[in-house]
């Protein structure tokens, strides 16, 4: 009897010749779907109109993907894609086919994408989606759509577990969840019993994810702006940034020292900015209004 699970997932389906749908972009997409839903309740139960919240969606799903991209790009993978820039704008991969819709290529879906890049991203389109739209406090926003982002995080890292990657590191095989990634990339080495760290992550974030929701359910906390924001910020990033010291290193990373990883590294502004986030909330609330 096998002490360790051997993890050979069908990962996408085909559709019609080249054209597949990857379960992982599934992921991705139940999680703007369900995102929609809760910042639909959100926004019903705030008095905010409806008018707004289709013009939120596409702000955040552009900022989320050209960030995640950008971010994958220039922290992980600049010598893969400096050599496939076409792969780089386009949810393709080289493919010897020729019936791709770009001649060559075959349709993928975005897979390739940084959390931290999406961050970035999410800002900034939170920012001018506030200026433009909403005109509340950025900080507002920023606490409700924490949320949603705490909640899709969870459907990404369950779409990496099945496209086999971001995976962990080698692991004692009479762990009875530990995983042997038959499909991984060869890059990340030996195929042996590993850890599931995309499993971990998804449930860690599911419980930071139940939190928060508490926290806003406390009128009085939800109305101090910049608070559910902190205190996501510290939860997320200071989590990924222990569960980093499991896996396996993602490719080219631009930084590693000190025994830290590109992720760890990129997390620790994020905690930083957390706190400050927090501080001034409790302490200088005009600052944040």
């Amino acid at each position: 009897m096998l002490k360790y699970i051997n993890w050979d997932p069908i990962h996408k389906f085909i559709l019609w010749k080249d054209f597949s749908i990857h379960i992982y972009s599934l992921m991705f997409f139940l999680s703007f779907v369900i995102g929609w839903y809760i910042m639909k309740y959100i926004y019903r139960i705030e008095k905010i109109h409806q008018k707004y919240l289709d013009s939120l969606l596409v702000y955040t799903v552009l900022g989320t993907i050209i960030g995640a991209r950008l971010g994958q790009i220039f922290f992980y993978d600049i010598s893969y894609f400096s050599d496939h820039w076409i792969e780089a704008f386009f949810p393709v991969k080289e493919n010897s086919s020729k019936l791709g819709i770009i001649k060559g290529y075959e349709f993928i879906g975005y897979r390739g994408l940084s959390s931290h890049g999406a961050t970035v991203g999410i800002i900034l389109s939170i920012f001018f989606y506030n200026k433009k739209k909403l005109k509340k406090s950025f900080f507002w926003i920023c606490d409700r759509l924490c949320i949603v982002a705490t909640l899709s995080a969870v459907f990404i890292r369950i779409g990496n577990f099945f496209n086999s990657e971001i995976v962990g590191r080698p692991c004692n095989s009479s762990l009875p969840w530990s995983v042997k990634f038959l499909q991984m990339d060869t890059g990340y080495g030996e195929i042996v019993p590993r850890h599931p760290t995309q499993i971990y992550e998804s449930i860690v974030y599911f419980f930071i994810f139940l939190f928060l929701c508490f926290l806003y359910r406390k009128k009085n906390i939800r109305n101090i702006t910049g608070y559910i924001s902190g205190i996501f910020f510290i939860l997320l990033w200071s989590s990924r940034f222990l569960l980093e010291f499991m896996k396996e290193p993602q490719g080219d990373e631009i930084i590693n020292m000190y025994s830290l990883n590109t992720g760890q590294w990129l997390s620790l502004p994020c905690i930083i900015f957390g706190i400050f986030i927090l501080y001034f909330s409790r302490k200088k609330k005009r600052f944040l209004s």
